[in-house]
């Protein structure tokens, strides 16, 4: 049986685990948090999560668990056939990681997790980038209903678990709600909102959040 690795407040665990729920994928899941000891290191080799314990070994970054599971696993596909249509999904993906939720990660000590301040040209550059990363998001994603289209895919696996996170920072940044003017978009949170298994998983991080909040205020 395959075996998840991480932890419920983490955004990137959420993403493969809401992956193995929605395709139906029987897996434990392993208490692990990411740091430099040697012991974790031999399981994910930069120390982070999420990581997939599968027969042949141990597997880290997470786009790479996604393929693999999607590759190996039965289930709803997460992916279409089309080759093309594929990479229009992973570049959506792509698109959410690198240019919402990376630069909203740059001020999460402060904003999401209320320790120390940011400093100022990271914040001013994080607003900068997410507002560009947004304006992407607006033009490439389809959100009809999905972000790719009719299906739920990768892509909405990202931006369920990157977006939450970043229109904080956009508040608290910018001063504003960087879903405004993309009324599908909101449709659509919604309507993962109502989805058991996304329930299920915004549970688990629920009840784990003051615990992680403790550790990394620690």
């Amino acid at each position: 049986m395959l075996k998840l690795y991480g932890f419920a407040a983490s955004n990137y665990f959420n993403m493969v685990k809401l992956a193995l729920l929605e395709k139906g994928v029987p897996f434990e899941t392993v208490p692990f948090h990411g740091c430099q000891n040697p012991d974790i290191l031999a399981v994910s080799p930069r120390g982070k999560v999420p990581v997939l314990e599968t027969e042949q070994g141990f597997l880290s970054e997470t786009d790479a668990i996604l393929d693999y599971i999607e590759e190996t696993q039965g289930g709803i596909a997460l992916l279409p056939e089309n080759p093309f249509a594929r990479a229009g999904v992973r570049a959506l993906a792509k698109e959410i990681e690198l240019y919402i939720e990376l630069p909203a990660r740059t001020c999460y000590v402060e904003v999401v997790f209320g320790c120390r301040p940011t400093p100022e040209a990271i914040r001013l550059k994080a607003g900068r980038d997410l507002l560009k990363g947004f304006a992407t998001l607006a033009r490439h994603g389809k959100f009809a209903p999905y972000v790719a289209g009719e299906h739920f895919t990768l892509a909405d696996l990202y931006f369920l678990y990157s977006v939450e996170h970043a229109r904080e920072v956009g508040q608290s940044v910018l001063g504003k709600d960087l879903l405004d003017g993309m009324p599908e978009a909101q449709a659509l949170l919604d309507r993962l909102a109502q989805n058991p298994n996304v329930q299920k998983v915004a549970a688990d991080k629920e009840a784990e959040w003051p615990a992680f909040l403790a550790r990394v205020r620690g």
